[in-house]
């Protein structure tokens, strides 16, 4: 049971309903996760507001979803793995290849780096080593991919925090944590 309400969007009002509605109507569903973060309206509309942006930048939907599993998984946030399992299997990724995206892995190289840098920027809270910024850069990211790289690494601390302490249900297929750090 979550520490702090999950607000009904049926029974939500002013700018919270408005923001709920907004989801349902964009994802067909309001997940808990959401629900929770209703509780600020600001909080909320900051929210969507940073998703809205980084889901519109150069990096592909593959790549924003291993890098939200990655970091989750090393967070050991089983409401994001379960989540960003469901959201990764609708952009394309098969199991095998999430799995080792939990893993800071890929079979692809060039996304591979990614979560080596995204996994890079969790353990250091954000100091890198030269040699890993030169890495992801080495594999072929532009400076637009790596600064969306650090913006989804961001979001998905925010969203492992807000998950993991506030103890809300999951409400995807559950996947269970595996730990690989």
């Amino acid at each position: 049971m979550a520490r702090v309400a999950v607000i009904d969007p049926q029974s939500a009002t002013g700018e919270a309903k408005e923001l709920l509605d907004a989801v349902q109507a964009g994802l067909g569903m309001v997940p808990n996760f959401i629900r929770v973060l209703a509780n600020s309206p600001a909080a909320l509309s900051a929210f969507l507001g940073i998703h809205g942006i980084a889901g519109a930048g150069v990096l592909d939907p593959q790549t924003r979803e291993r890098i939200a599993l990655a970091v989750a998984e090393q967070n050991a946030c089983q409401y994001c793995v379960s989540a960003h399992t469901a959201i990764g299997r609708k952009a394309g990724l098969g199991n095998e290849e999430m799995l080792a995206n939990r893993k800071g892995q890929s079979s692809d190289a060039k996304a591979a780096a990614a979560l080596g840098f995204a996994r890079a920027l969790v353990d250091s809270t954000g100091q890198v080593s030269k040699a890993e910024f030169d890495a992801v850069r080495a594999a072929g990211h532009s400076d637009a991919e790596i600064i969306e790289i650090i913006t989804h690494v961001a979001m998905n601390i925010f969203t492992n925090l807000l998950g993991k302490s506030t103890q809300v249900e999951i409400d995807f297929p559950k996947v269970d944590l595996n730990q690989f750090v």
